[in-house]
């Protein structure tokens, strides 16, 4: 058992534990403790409406507190993005009727992919706040039988009806589909992995083409200076935005936003000057004939160019994968307020400006830069494309964290550096292997075109893989009728299609670094998985029967000795086969003994009041417990907390339950007593994989990898804080 027990909620809060006695539901015990006396002493004297007005009006000024420090972790990518699009076309001999097509391009691609698909549609599809490619996928295996082979052979007695695990009664033809098909369960598993990994590739290019694009901006003024010393101010600048992810969003966004909201609202400022002085009608290119002239004119070499244009868009898959640091509203107001109409200005100011001067389009943004300014403009896009690069980066720890507590990945040390928000996350292994990986990039490439070819690949498979999830969460969740779904998902999928086919011509110019590595990230995904769902087959199909462990127990060589024993499972039904495999060698068991399983359900969030599940097993002094969590969910990391929550919720079942025997009952609990004041022992129990000559070549290579991976991933046991002399492990051998 490794990954049931990784923390990741808090059980600060317990108002009531679901107590199940043989199987079924006994009681719900309650605290009966108010949790906000202060509001009914209040709503009792008639005083509630105002209270409720001041904490509506609270709220609001927090949303709006939220939507300002969007502006330094959400959107730094997308709002940076004049620095890199013009620079990354390879244009030759462009005319003023090119520019109109470009701009017209750039403007309809903002608004359909960033207005309606993310800001108005993708949004809505959170899972209780959280975002991005698992999100959408844990709202899909929990409304249809598509997820792991582990969700699905949960017992249905301990499942819970809030995280919507019960299939409704009219699946649609397509929810059967999926649910009857192991290729379309595995290919959508591939789809999320594949979402996940691009992701990730996006925050190691995101950092490295932002500062290298900045960085440019010195050729200008200083033509003498070298592509190397380019590179080294540039590696120097992310080593520093790297050391500084530890602080957390919270911390970062209030230093960043100042930043980025001074590049928000300058740019802009500088765009319209642009217009006037040099194209004032340039907004006659918002018609969309411009751009099918534009295609119509060029053919072939326009649809090319489509590479460099998608990433005017660079940066929309935060708004959604950040969600959970920040709200659905805040990001809202923030990208339609101001984020997009500082776009639209932006890049009009420099299309005017390059309709009159058609040459300098590799130096795009900062020609447009009047010279008075130039120089503060340097500075403040510096730094904004410094602070761009904490987009990707926060949307990375988001995404990797979805994946260790859902178990695809192996586990890593995931920080919450929030007490207030649960979704900001911060994780040192992956913070400095994304550093490692951009200084490569920024070192290795050199040439910020090519590496614009290498980031117009993640950048528009993550939306991809974005429509296909949210067009299935329109039809299996949200019910849409048919024609508003096509309505999505032609357009969409045509758009992002088209975009799709022109970047994979830059494949062999720098593209092939995010496949291989999104193909390396699947492989370790895959691998992950794999093994984790063998391990799972083999201890479910060897579970130790409660009769075998009664004959062990009643033999005379085998001791019942004082005290409390926490036997960790990853098995939620039955008796592990390690129990036995312990009662055998060690010849004892304590007299109480609480076989506890850490379970992660495909949900965002568990209940407090559903978070502990207590189960008597028939033998006395032997239980089963349960603690669920969500992926969203921040555990306390204090063992002993946790410990002495599971203890007073069977105290309390033992106390609230019916017996034959009061005198018996007595009896358990004051053994409960007794052995909570003695030494609390904590085992964990271990199957490992033994590779034989019989075993196949398919889980030779994968089981052989996964090894590698368990041996070198995080510990489970001691993130829970379990001091290590309570600490025991019992490890068992099975064949591959």
């Amino acid at each position: 058992m490794e990954r049931e027990l990784e923390p990741r909620g808090s059980v600060t809060s317990l108002p009531h534990c679901e107590i199940h006695v043989n199987g079924a539901s006994d009681c719900l015990i309650e605290d009966g403790v108010d949790p906000n006396p202060r509001i009914s002493a209040l709503a009792s004297h008639g005083h509630a409406p105002q209270l409720a007005h001041e904490n509506e009006d609270a709220g609001k000024w927090r949303t709006v507190v939220l939507a300002y420090k969007t502006l330094g972790v959400v959107f730094g990518g997308l709002v940076t993005s004049p620095l890199y699009v013009y620079p990354s076309m390879r244009l030759t001999s462009p005319s003023k009727a090119d520019y109109l097509g470009i701009y017209c391009i750039i403007f309809w691609t903002l608004t359909l992919i960033g207005v309606v698909k993310y800001a108005l549609i993708a949004l809505k599809a959170n899972d209780h706040g959280e975002g991005g490619t698992f999100a959408l996928y844990s709202l899909l295996c929990r409304h249809a039988d598509v997820g792991s082979i582990s969700s699905r052979k949960s017992n249905s007695s301990m499942r819970l009806s809030h995280c919507g695990i019960y299939a409704t009664p009219d699946k649609s033809y397509l929810v059967k589909f999926i649910e009857q098909s192991v290729i379309a369960r595995r290919l959508l598993l591939f789809v999320a992995m594949l979402g996940v990994c691009m992701l990730i590739g996006d925050g190691i290019l995101t950092p490295a083409i932002s500062v290298l694009s900045a960085m440019d901006g010195l050729k200008g003024p200083f033509h003498s200076i070298s592509q190397s010393a380019i590179e080294a101010l540039s590696a120097g600048v992310l080593i520093i935005l790297f050391l500084v992810q530890k602080f957390g969003t919270s911390r970062v966004s209030f230093l960043f936003s100042p930043i980025m909201a001074a590049w928000t609202f300058s740019t802009p400022i500088i765009g319209v000057y642009s217009i006037l002085k040099y194209y004032p009608s340039i907004f006659k290119a918002l018609s969309p004939h411009y751009a099918v002239l534009f295609f119509l004119r060029n053919g072939k070499k326009a649809w090319l160019l489509l590479s460099g244009i998608v990433l005017c868009i660079t940066g929309s898959e935060a708004m959604f994968a950040d969600l959970g640091h920040f709200s659905q509203r805040s990001i809202q107001i923030a990208f339609l307020f101001t984020i997009y109409p500082s776009l639209v200005l932006t890049y009009a100011g420099q299309t005017a400006y390059l309709i009159i001067n058609p040459n300098d389009h590799s130096d795009g943004f900062y020609k447009f830069v009047p010279k008075p300014i130039y120089w503060p403009m340097f500075v403040v896009s510096t730094l904004a494309a410094t602070v761009a690069s904490q987009s990707l980066i926060s949307a990375t720890f988001s995404v990797i964290k979805q994946a260790v507590v859902l178990d695809y990945f192996p586990r890593l040390t995931v920080k919450h550096t929030s007490r207030s928000k649960e979704g900001e996350v911060y994780s040192p292994e992956v913070n400095y292997i994304l550093m490692v990986l951009c200084i490569a990039v920024v070192l290795g490439f050199r040439d910020g075109q090519d590496l614009g070819n290498a980031f117009g690949v993640v950048v528009i498979l993550v939306m991809l893989i974005t429509t296909i999830l949210l067009t299935l969460v329109m039809i299996i969740i949200w019910k849409t009728p048919l024609p508003l779904v096509a309505l999505y998902f032609i357009p969409f999928f045509i758009l992002e299609g088209v975009y799709v086919s022109s970047v994979f011509t830059k494949i062999p110019e720098g593209g092939w670094l995010p496949f291989a590595i999104s193909i390396f990230l699947v492989l370790i995904m895959f691998t992950w998985y794999y093994g984790r769902q063998k391990k799972t087959e083999y201890e479910m199909t060897n579970k130790t029967t409660l009769d075998g462990l009664s004959k062990l127990l009643s033999h005379p060589g085998v001791n019942r000795v004082p005290g409390l024993c926490f036997f960790y499972s990853n098995i939620p039904t039955g008796l592990p086969q390690t129990l036995e495999h312990y009662v055998k060698n060690m010849r004892s068991l304590h007299r109480v003994i609480i076989i506890t399983t850490f379970k992660y359900l495909m949900v965002a969030k568990v209940a407090g009041g559903e978070r502990i599940i207590i189960k008597r097993l028939g033998l006395r002094g032997v239980y089963r417990c349960i603690v669920q969590y969500g992926y969203a969910d921040c555990l306390n990391p204090e063992g002993d907390d946790i410990n002495n929550r599971v203890i007073n919720c069977l105290r309390t079942y033992l106390e609230k339950s019916s017996a034959e025997s009061p005198e018996l009952l007595q009896e358990e609990i004051s053994e409960l007593d007794h052995a909570r004041k003695l030494e609390v022992v904590h085992v964990l129990g271990k199957t490992r994989f033994q590779i034989s000559k019989r075993t196949r070549w398919f889980d030779k290579v994968f089981i052989g990898f996964y090894k590698v991976l368990h041996e070198n991933c995080r510990s489970a046991l001691p993130s829970l804080g379990i001091p290590l002399n309570q600490r025991v492990e019992v490890g068992m051998l099975c064949e591959a």
